[in-house]
């Protein structure tokens, strides 16, 4: 054993029947013990090796699946904002623009201050210490996780309402107040429940196998991201929208004859009742396999010219056409594995667990630290995560504007829904770099002309 190994538990010799025997240590306010045993360290060397083999995996997969050229044979060149708008429309996408981004970074920003002193600090090992008995890690796990899910939605419950303030100024949604706390609720139980569920896993198999507990861990993982993205439209979606078959008539099939054309098999086109909750037009693929499905909203059925609305739908068949949904997964589990790895290597210094308040990696305690790792570490992850769904958007829209032909309708539809969602046509940078999951309306209204000059 080594000698940190001995540091982290009792100081006595390998092989002496007292190396099992557990020590108890006070812990929280009122005297709670918590179990503690001496667990052999990490392997290190294992977890360095995954890490750098899912990094690896990730940038070849990347690579291989993603779409990055988004003219092939040409480059993008956007629209000049004065042509697409007026300059009153600009104004006003701009005014909403700042407010709404300042509201957006504020919150984060107070998100990952509160999730930070709760993770890094001994604040959140007492928290979970006044909440549950250590000794039944299986309860304290999912306690202490929506505890942290909930100190850090109350935290930014003013920056959201705020934002729904704005939102109904702006004529962006009509959803009652008791409707959003509603879907505000809904939403923090599904993330506990998920979040709940892989914690529980994982510490489990810590207790179990501290040395390489991170490799079934990353199996883990690479599973329920599977199955999660499998089962999103039929378990979780249901929860917070109602779906219908889109009714016969003109408009479906000329939906149906343009999955033919994209050689995309359609059951059928779902509409979602998105109209009680926001104003905007939209619609989006989910799920891969036998849970794939195309969903329109309401609004967009009744809020877009026919020609324009089948520009949008053939944008999410293209989705559909070159199984995007299934290409994230891919990129998600690989992402996962690399983030089991990396988490199991912080946990394993002394240092940031002794400044959480915790005992042995395997402590339930250690729940606000994790929550705190993932959420700085999806942060770091953004821009890279939203480069590949830049791509792919970039993708849809080429296949789009190929299946239509359809270059004014595009362009028009790309106006329209800027306008009603007051979208900023020049965002910052930075903040599109960061945060942008989709093009800018002046890059994708520039791209059948962008797409003509590479061909010409």
């Amino acid at each position: 054993m080594s000698e940190p190994s001995r540091k982290a538990g009792a100081t006595i010799s390998r092989g002496s029947p007292a190396s099992e025997a557990p020590s108890r240590i006070p812990s929280g306010r009122h005297g709670r013990l918590c179990r503690v045993t001496s667990t052999p360290r990490l392997n290190r060397r294992g977890a360095v090796a995954m890490l750098v083999l899912a990094v690896v995996g990730l940038v070849l997969a990347a690579s291989l699946l993603v779409p990055w050229e988004w003219v092939p044979g040409g480059h993008l060149v956007p629209m000049s904002a004065g042509k697409l708008f007026t300059a009153e429309q600009l104004l006003r996408g701009e005014e909403y623009a700042r407010v709404a981004r300042l509201l957006s970074w504020s919150s984060l920003a107070v998100s990952l201050a509160v999730v930070g002193a709760l993770g890094f600090t001994r604040l959140g090992s007492r928290l979970v210490s006044r909440l549950t008995s250590c000794r039944r890690w299986f309860l304290a796990v999912p306690v202490a996780t929506l505890a942290v899910l909930l100190v850090g939605r109350v935290v930014t419950l003013p920056f959201g309402l705020a934002l729904r303030q704005r939102n109904l100024d702006y004529g962006l949604t009509r959803q009652s107040l008791a409707g959003w706390f509603s879907d505000w609720g809904r939403g923090l139980l599904v993330d506990a429940v998920v979040t709940s569920l892989l914690l529980l896993i994982l510490v489990a198999l810590m207790r179990r196998r501290p040395r390489d507990w991170y490799v079934a861990g990353a199996g883990v993982v690479v599973v329920l991201t599977f199955v999660g993205s499998l089962l999103y439209p039929v378990v979780i979606e249901p929860l917070f929208n109602k779906f219908t078959p889109m009714a016969d008539g003109a408009f479906k099939s000329a939906v149906l004859r343009l999955a033919d054309k994209e050689g995309v098999h359609v059951d059928d086109v779902l509409v979602a009742d998105a109209s009680r909750r926001t104003t905007t037009y939209n619609a989006y693929v989910s799920g891969f396999g036998g849970t794939r499905r195309i969903v329109v909203f309401d609004t967009l059925m009744e809020g877009l010219p026919r020609k324009e609305a089948l520009v949008v739908v053939a944008h999410e068949l293209a989705h559909a056409k070159n199984n995007d949904v299934l290409v994230g997964t891919i990129l998600g589990a690989l992402g996962g594995v690399a983030g089991v790895a990396a988490l199991a290597l912080v946990l394993d210094i002394r240092a940031v667990r002794e400044r959480a308040g915790i005992d042995d990696p395997a402590d339930a305690r250690l729940v606000p630290l994790v929550l705190a790792l993932v959420a700085i570490g999806s942060l770091l992850a953004s821009p890279a995560v939203n480069s590949v769904s830049r791509a792919l958007e970039a993708r849809a829209d080429r296949v789009s504007l190929q299946t239509t032909g359809a270059d004014g309708a595009f362009i028009a539809m790309q106006h329209r829904l800027a306008v009603q969602a007051v979208r900023d046509p020049t965002p910052p940078a930075w903040s599109q770099f960061w945060f942008g999951t989709h093009p800018t309306v002046l890059q994708r209204a520039g791209l059948p002309s962008s797409l003509e000059a590479a061909r010409s």
